[in-house]
């Protein structure tokens, strides 16, 4: 199965709490930090809350 790598790129100071929670539920804190995670609909989802917070890119296997 494939694999997502999602770093956060902006701060999440003064967004709304879904786009805070999407974003922390994906294991991100801290600006700079990645994480590799399944590509899952609930991973996708999330994603899709916060896209213009995030980078995001496939990575095989």
């Amino acid at each position: 199965m494939a694999k997502l790598r999602i770093k956060l790129l902006r701060g999440l100071a003064g967004k709304p709490e879904a786009q805070i929670k999407a974003v922390k539920s994906l294991g991100l804190r801290k600006i700079g930090q990645e994480v590799i995670l399944e590509d899952t609909p609930v991973v996708r989802g999330n994603v899709r809350k916060a896209i213009h917070l995030l980078q995001v890119e496939e990575v095989e296997g």
